[in-house]
């Protein structure tokens, strides 16, 4: 007996196990503060927002299997939603509880505007059309300052309104019990609850029936409509609420930073969001959560080879960015030859994959 088989027949250990990982989860900021600096937590923050961004492309390209090369579009719709109207660009600082179901609202309504005419497209042609969305919104971003300044083209959006919650603002550093919590840790726990709520949605999507006439559409479009299954409709749905997920992480993100312009949105960025999937495990959550997590702290724990060269050779020998990247690649190379479907793939994935290898 494996396990899994273990936790799951043996309810008093899978609760053990739960109240393992939250408390965890609950010590993980401050534990990596005291091992690696403030800085880790930062990058951990980052790495929640990406769980959410990666979900959401998950649901599009994991569940539905329609490609999508410019979702950081969503997110990019999200956070400038969310500066415009909490920042002294128009005098306007509307409450976060307000603004973030209103940037979801309109990067779903972006979803459905780039779903709509794509819907007789698959592969290549899909990935084109998408790519180019992505750029048209970034392009688009870098030059609404002129004849009327909207977004302060590339110059960006300053003194963004933080989260605020009950007049407690989170970019300030408080005590509670005395325990010191930085603005990090604040958004650390804001961000962990988005992040849970959004793997809770996910996980309820992919067993549900609209779950399941997704991933009938991503294995056979044409048997799936001759079953009675709206596929037109599923689709605008696919990419609505993938484009939810982004517009929400996009107002977290803005708030977060403080500060958003268009090279926050570039396509390197929805590349490495459909890496994370793909590495991850396309369709399998857990697998998807664990693709964000790895793509976003192993290219900042690379960023010591550097130092680690100057303490070994005495000096540099090759620049670390150029390495780092090197060795980000080189990784994402070995991992599509060794594991093709992903470091935690669906199941059903895993053994039509061994089938055809002849495992």
């Amino acid at each position: 007996m494996n396990l899994s088989a273990k936790v799951s027949g043996n309810p008093q250990l899978r609760w053990a196990l739960w109240a393992a990982i939250a408390l965890l989860l609950l010590t993980l900021p401050f534990a990596t503060e005291a091992l690696f600096g403030r800085s880790w937590v930062r990058i951990i923050d980052i790495a929640l927002l990406f769980v959410m961004l990666a979900l959401g492309l998950n649901i599009v390209v994991g569940f539905a299997g329609l490609l999508d090369l410019g979702y950081i579009a969503f997110f990019a719709v999200g956070a400038y939603g969310y500066a415009l109207l909490a920042s002294p660009q128009f005098a306007v600082h509307w409450p976060f509880y307000v603004l973030l179901p209103l940037g979801a609202a309109a990067a779903a309504v972006f979803g459905i505007l780039l779903g709509a005419p794509t819907l007789r497209l698959r592969g290549d042609y899909l990935a084109i059309v998408t790519l180019g969305f992505g750029e048209i919104i970034r392009v688009l971003l870098n030059n609404l300052n002129r004849p009327v300044n909207i977004t302060n083209g590339p110059r960006g959006i300053t003194l963004i309104d933080p989260i605020q919650l009950g007049g407690v603002s989170l970019a300030q550093t408080h005590e509670i019990a005395g325990i010191t919590l930085p603005a990090v840790h604040n958004y650390y726990y804001v961000f962990l609850f988005c992040a849970v709520l959004t793997i809770a949605i996910s996980l309820r999507l992919q067993h549900s029936r609209i779950g399941r006439a997704w991933m009938a559409i991503r294995d056979d479009e044409l048997a799936a409509s001759a079953m009675g299954i709206h596929t037109r409709n599923l689709k605008l749905l696919a990419f609505a609420m993938g484009a939810t997920f982004g517009g929400v992480a996009g107002g977290l993100f803005a708030s977060f930073q403080g500060f958003v312009s268009p090279a926050s949105f570039h396509l390197i960025d929805s590349i490495m969001v459909l890496s994370m999937v793909v590495l991850g495990g396309m369709g399998n959550v857990a697998g998807v959560v664990l693709g964000a997590v790895l793509l976003t702290v192993l290219p900042e724990a690379l960023r010591y080879i550097g130092p680690l060269q100057q303490r070994l050779l005495g000096e540099v020998l090759i620049d670390p960015a150029d390495l780092r990247m090197l060795l980000f690649g080189l990784a994402l190379v070995l991992m599509m030859l060794l594991r093709p479907e992903g470091l935690w793939p669906v199941r059903r994935r895993s053994a039509k994959a061994e089938a055809a290898h002849g495992r």
